[in-house]
């Protein structure tokens, strides 16, 4: 064989292979979209109300502001025990 022969050779395997790939590729797209589709068919979510949304939001913004008040002196000590072992090192 020639060295035109085998080059191209070469792209015909090359571009068998990239085809091959592209295949298997777009094939498991669709398998994948056919999965979603069969999973939320057969399991749907449930769907929540929306009047109880805005009285979570509310109760989470207060809670997290109690959250800050009591975890302001443990931050505190952890700084001091921190800074107090970095001290005797």
């Amino acid at each position: 064989m020639t060295d035109s022969e085998l080059m191209f050779e070469g792209f015909n395997l090359m571009l068998a292979g990239m085809g091959f790939v592209i295949f298997f590729l777009f094939l498991l797209i669709y398998a994948i979209e056919f999965a979603s589709k069969m999973i939320n068919r057969f399991f749907p979510e449930n769907e929540s109300p929306t009047s109880s949304q805005p009285n979570q939001s509310q109760s989470t913004s207060v809670s997290n502001g109690d959250d800050i008040a009591r975890l302001r002196p443990v931050i505190v000590a952890a700084i001091a025990h921190h800074r107090r072992q970095q001290g005797l090192k």
